[in-house]
């Protein structure tokens, strides 16, 4: 019976997540650490589709600012309500998940990826000149939430830990998702979809639910973004930016939800930090992509957890 390292974290990794951030805050900044928590859940979203489904996209950042947008409309012309502006980003992200996913999901591969870039560049252009009136186009709009009880979003570290309750929750979910029997099929439409087809399963189904679920999550990320910056601006929608989660799912392992943390933390230091020290910072990132190719196939997380079990079954042998 093996009781290693990876199995310890499996039990306890919600309270080890939550310490994990704590603990990041004082030597980050509250604020900054917000911003991190928030991209970890867009990151975990994301990966629901690329890690466990095995669908590239780079359009994902149309979900993001679908909540992001429709939390900003419902606290200007519905309610200032937090909670209301969350569920109406979450009703639109899921929503959005519906009516475009019976066409996204029935393609695969370079098709898949680039059919969501195209719905993004859509809503991009939506959000920047056609719907400007609404939206504020290219200045973007406030948005301004009332207090509710002891939620006060004047206060940072109310943000901030209602952030990580979310975090928690969303990674709470995530396990029981992968780890159900919804998450087994998912997998295995990964490896082999015709087999599951044989076998069968109605897979068009299970790879809509998953869609639906991620762009859900990840309008829920841009609701959280909207509560933690009080405004929103096409770059929250730019396909530009796709790269971004695009390269945290790489760094840190795109199968797995603890490589989904690993990557969004690594890529939001990387972003945040390494530009005061070297200008051309992407160039940074050309090269980590490399080692993750030649050298780290499955991750950070990926490698640390296979060295951990290399040690593990060489020390129970011996």
């Amino acid at each position: 019976m093996r009781n290693n390292f990876l199995e310890i974290v499996r039990k306890v990794d919600i309270l080890f997540i939550g310490c994990a951030f704590l603990l990041l805050a004082p030597v980050l900044t509250v604020q900054r650490t917000n911003d991190f928590i928030i991209f970890c859940i867009f990151v975990l979203a994301y990966n629901l589709l690329y890690g466990f489904m095995g669908r590239l996209s780079f359009g994902h950042m149309l979900y993001f600012g679908v909540g992001a947008y429709a939390s900003a409309l419902t606290a200007e012309h519905l309610s200032a309500n937090p909670f209301a502006a969350i569920a109406v980003a979450l009703v639109a992200g899921a929503g959005t998940g519906i009516l475009l996913g019976p066409i996204t999901v029935r393609t695969t591969g370079a098709c898949f990826a680039l059919i969501n870039l195209a719905f993004n560049q859509v809503g991009y252009f939506l959000a920047l000149i056609a719907l400007a009136k609404w939206t504020g186009g290219e200045d973007g709009m406030a948005a301004f939430f009332d207090n509710i009880w002891i939620f006060d979003l004047g206060n940072r570290y109310v943000v901030f830990g209602f952030s990580l309750l979310c975090l928690l929750l969303v990674v709470y979910i995530m396990k029981r998702l992968t780890s159900s029997s919804f998450g087994i099929l998912l997998r295995t439409i990964k490896e082999n979809e015709t087999r599951a087809k044989f076998l069968g399963y109605n897979t068009f189904r299970y790879k809509l639910a998953a869609f639906v679920i991620s762009t859900t999550l990840s309008a829920f990320a841009g609701a959280l973004s909207i509560i933690n910056y009080t405004y929103v601006t096409p770059s929250f929608i730019d396909t530009t930016r796709n790269v971004e989660v695009i390269f945290a799912s790489l760094i840190g392992g795109s199968a797995s939800i603890y490589g989904s943390l690993v990557g969004g933390i690594s890529y939001m230091i990387i972003s945040n930090y390494l530009p005061k020290y070297i200008q051309r910072w992407e160039m940074f990132l050309g090269v980590a992509l490399l080692l993750l190719v030649f050298r780290f196939r499955s991750g950070l997380w990926g490698y640390i957890s296979e060295t951990v079990e290399k040690y593990a079954l060489k020390g129970a042998r011996e």
